[in-house]
Parts: structure tokens; C-alpha cells; sequence
């Protein structure tokens, strides 16, 4: 796994204190981290930051979640993104993981958690990179890795 400092995580969430907080314990932790208060920064991110992991709210104004781990998913494939919520359904999970989510937590959620969950996407990151794995978004296909496929 590649060290912290080398490691930049994205982290949208509309409220400022979810923000500031996983902020602290992800730049205390040794990560470099960006920090976008809705959809539409995230958005215009994506283009500007190399990042290796998303954590993404699900309930934001004007551009949500999921739309921006579309964005993610199209533009930055091998990018594992996880969803975080206060409000879980089993139809925005649904969603989630057809817009190809890595991972989906629940607010609140304890230090612990996110800190395993950040180690894993750290390491799907590193996976997904060192291969020749592509994302394809559709309803029963999430993803192919082609170094497992017959051809």
C-alpha cells in the first residue's frame, strides 16, 4: 500500500462540521486532501485533482451523490468512491452501486470505520491502477477486470 502522503482523497459533503472533521483525522492521518461543499465543486474538481479516493455525500443540493460518482466513474475509473449517508435505503444503495460505488457507510460513523474503509479504497486504488481494470456502467455489469477475463 502506498504511503499516506502519496494519497489524495476527495471529500464532498455539504455540512461543514462532516467536512472539517474527516478533514482533521484524514490530514492528521498523513492523507492530502481536497474539500468540495456540494456536487457542483466536486464536479469541477474532477478534472483539476488526481485524487486515488472519493468519499462522497449521498443528500446534496442541487447535484447529489450519485450524480457525482457518475461523473467520477466516467471520468476517473479506477477512483473507488464511497458513498456516505444518513439516510440509507435499500433504492439508493441499489443506485449506488450501479453508478459502480465502491463502498457505501452510514453517518454517523465511528473513526474506526472510516479508517478501515479509507485503507481498503486505498488499496482497491492501488489494485485497480496496477491492472487493466475498466469500469462499465449498466444495469447487471459493474465491473469487468480483464485480467481475470478468457480472452
Amino acid at each position: 500500500m502506498p504511503e499516506a502522503k502519496d494519497i489524495e482523497i476527495l471529500v464532498v459533503d455539504d455540512e461543514l462540521l462532516v467536512r472539517d472533521l474527516i478533514y482533521d483525522f484524514l490530514s492528521s492521518n498523513g492523507y492530502t486532501v481536497y474539500l468540495a461543499e456540494d456536487g457542483k465543486k466536486a464536479i469541477s474538481l474532477v478534472d483539476e485533482v488526481d485524487f486515488k479516493v472519493a468519499l462522497v455525500d449521498l443528500k446534496m443540493p442541487e447535484v447529489d451523490g450519485l450524480e457525482v460518482a457518475g461523473v467520477l466513474t466516467e471520468k476517473k475509473p479506477y477512483v473507488p468512491i464511497v458513498i456516505m449517508t444518513a439516510y440509507p435505503s435499500v433504492d439508493s444503495t441499489v443506485e449506488a452501486i450501479k453508478e459502480g460505488v465502491f463502498d457505501y457507510i452510514i453517518k454517523p460513523f465511528n473513526i474506526s470505520q472510516l479508517s478501515k474503509t479509507i485503507g481498503k479504497a486505498v488499496n482497491e486504488y492501488t489494485a485497480r491502477s496496477s491492472s487493466n481494470y475498466i469500469r462499465v456502467k449498466a444495469d447487471n455489469i459493474d465491473t469487468i477486470n480483464l485480467d481475470d477475463s478468457i480472452c
